[in-house]
Order: structure tokens, then C-alpha cells, then sequence
């Protein structure tokens, strides 16, 4: 069995049993953690999930960020500014863009009932652009079912890093990994 594989027996395996309704935002996540070496795999795979939630009764609905900041900044009037001076786009992607982000997935969390599992792809082109944690916290009261990361990176010592590189983040997220992790 290959890792994208097993990665979706653990979450068929956790998907399916019943879902504590009381539970704060922070603690309806699931992060799918996986070497970023596979995210193309994963991609490819992404329908392993998919037909986990399906299985366990559960809706589907995804949300996919990679092309976020393209977005953003082909929307804005002085982009062909930013490429002559980049050091002023800093203050306004740090002041601006994770909650133009957030409120991508919010759309979609708003758009998804409390069955379901929202997929959120493309984590990894935040990188150095807006801090994953800071993302998450923004959404977290929206999560009415289930919110499920694909979060290319590691989970050590009770912290997430995002592409084996950032600065780790605590968080109350249910971990899924191929060694360790939630059912182990």
C-alpha cells in the first residue's frame, strides 16, 4: 500500500465514527500530514478521501488555495507596481492577504452543511506568504462538520511545520500521519 494510501485508510478510519457535536472549531480540523514530496501524488489521490467521507455518510465539499495570492494580487490595481517595488506589497500581504484567504474557505464552509467535510488544498503555496495557523484561527468558528487540511509537512512534539520549514504551531487539530498519530 502506498503512503497517500494508508494515509486515506487512517482517515476512512477516523471519518467514520460518530462526530462529537460540541466540540469548538480549533477541534472539528483534521490535518492530513504528508511528506511535500507527495502533494502531486495527493492530488491525484485526493479521491481516496473523498470517497472515505462519502462511505461514512459524510458530504464532500473542497476548497483549494494554491492560486489564492495569484488571485489577489492580479485584482489589484497597482500589481504591476509591486513587481518594481516588492517591499511594498510586504505590509499589505501581511495586513491584507490571510484573511482574504480565510474568507475563501469561509465562503465554502458557509456553503457546506454540519455533515460534511470541508477539503482544504493548497496549504503549501502559503508558504511565506500567510502563516497557516493564523488562516486556521480566522475560519475556525465557521466549521459546522469537519474541516480536513492537507498539510504538506511534519507534526513533531505536539506542533505542526508547514513544508518541514516554518516555525512549528500548536494546534488542537486531530493529527492523521503515516508513523504515530491519531489512531496509533
Amino acid at each position: 500500500m502506498g503512503r497517500i494510501e494508508a494515509l486515506a485508510e487512517k482517515f476512512r478510519r477516523h471519518i467514520a465514527t460518530r462526530w462529537q457535536r460540541t466540540i469548538a472549531g480549533s477541534q472539528r480540523m483534521i490535518m492530513i500530514v504528508y511528506d511535500k514530496e507527495l502533494e502531486r501524488t495527493l492530488r491525484e489521490r485526493k479521491g481516496l478521501f473523498e470517497e472515505a467521507a462519502r462511505d461514512a455518510n459524510h458530504e464532500w465539499c473542497e476548497v483549494d488555495v494554491a492560486a489564492a495570492f495569484a488571485r489577489w494580487l492580479g485584482a489589484d490595481e497597482y500589481a504591476e507596481s509591486y513587481f518594481a517595488y516588492p517591499e511594498d506589497l510586504a505590509l499589505r500581504l501581511e495586513a491584507e492577504f490571510p484573511a482574504v484567504v480565510a474568507e475563501e474557505i469561509r465562503s465554502t464552509l458557509r456553503a457546506c452543511g454540519e455533515n460534511s467535510v470541508v477539503a482544504l488544498l493548497g496549504a503549501g503555496s502559503l508558504f511565506g506568504l500567510a502563516r497557516v495557523s493564523a488562516v486556521l484561527r480566522l475560519v475556525e468558528s465557521e466549521i459546522q462538520g469537519r474541516l480536513l487540511v492537507f498539510y504538506p509537512g511534519q507534526f513533531e512534539n505536539n506542533k505542526y511545520r508547514l513544508l518541514d520549514a516554518a516555525d512549528g504551531f500548536n494546534y488542537m487539530a486531530v493529527p492523521i500521519l503515516l508513523d504515530g498519530g491519531e489512531d496509533e
